[in-house]
């Protein structure tokens, strides 16, 4: 079987990779990587890394060499950066999409594709509850790049050139504190804080309500969405739902007082900290599962 990660270097596809080299997910003879670079390459005889932007329709002759099997499409722009620079959002988060799907496409035979989506496709302000019937209206460009590669992957499934899902992921933490192009990123920032023992501003209120995702569980909703058939499915996974509070209490159990302060910005609360219940009923009857607790979300997140 041969394995295509899209976005590999990155912070969640770098975690998928290191769980499939370590096993999990289906045996594999090759395993191709791609991203626009790599701080650290596997050592591994059955791993090719390809360093380059997927919005070069180039990269998928080298990448496709060999057909696909697995495709996990992770690969973006993110959603601060793709709404500052539109070209560069435009270029890479639907062009870089569609340059794959096409790739993929002109193979024989069609690959098992899960393609890592967003639930900044329902935009702002969210109805009272997001749930399987919830329409997409997504209010800035990256929402509306992920909606329409969604889009295509179902109708390239319905055709039968792929067999694809995608998943609406929330924003996943704890990314490394680094520059991230992330308006999501105190979400991350407040935990290595807390592990840290440093002060943290958040642009959001104690009483802001956001998603939670660790990396472990999305990877985990990865390799269980490419265990499923796909045909187009749109997957809601399910997410922990808790306040700022709540969690700065809980790293308070777990690592001891830190300092935190409150800046909440409109904009930012509005996007990010008004979660409503997410109610994901197709997704746990069919084997999703979240990170429990707030205390299995610290542990997966940042030990």
């Amino acid at each position: 079987m041969h394995i295509l990660v899209t976005g590999a270097g990155g912070f969640v596809g770098a975690a998928l990779v290191r769980r499939l080299l370590a096993g999990a997910g289906p045996a594999f003879t090759s395993l191709t990587l791609v991203d626009r670079q790599f701080s650290t390459r596997p050592d591994d005889p059955r791993v090719t890394a390809l360093a380059s932007d997927i919005a070069d329709a180039g990269i998928w002759a080298d990448a496709l060499n060999q057909p696909a099997d697995l495709v996990f499409h992770l690969a973006s722009v993110p959603g601060g950066l793709a709404e500052r620079d539109f070209d560069l959002g435009m270029a890479a988060n639907l062009g870089g999409t569609l340059g794959l799907l096409d790739a993929l496409r002109r193979q024989q035979s069609p690959a098992r594709l899960v393609f890592a989506s967003s639930v900044a496709v329902y935009g702002d302000p969210l109805p009272d509850q997001v749930d399987d019937a919830t329409p997409a209206r997504p209010g800035l460009s990256y929402g509306m790049q992920k909606l329409v590669g969604e889009l295509l992957v179902t109708d390239y499934s319905r055709r039968g050139y792929i067999d694809g899902s995608s998943l609406r992921l929330p924003g996943i933490v704890a990314r490394p504190p680094a520059p991230s192009g992330l308006i999501s990123a105190f979400m991350s920032e407040v935990m290595w804080a807390a592990r840290d023992h440093r002060p943290v501003c958040l642009p959001v209120s104690e009483q802001g309500v956001c998603w939670w995702m660790s990396v472990s569980a999305a990877v985990e909703a990865l390799l269980h969405a490419a265990s499923l058939p796909g045909q187009g499915r749109v997957w809601l996974p399910p997410v922990l739902r808790l306040t700022l509070g709540e969690l700065v209490a809980a790293l308070t159990d777990r690592f001891g007082p830190f300092d935190v302060t409150y800046a909440p910005d409109p904009a930012v609360e509005a996007k990010f900290a008004r979660q409503p219940p997410l109610i994901a009923t197709a997704a746990r009857a069919a084997g999703f599962r979240d990170d429990g607790d707030v205390a299995g979300l610290i542990r997966a997140a940042v030990g």
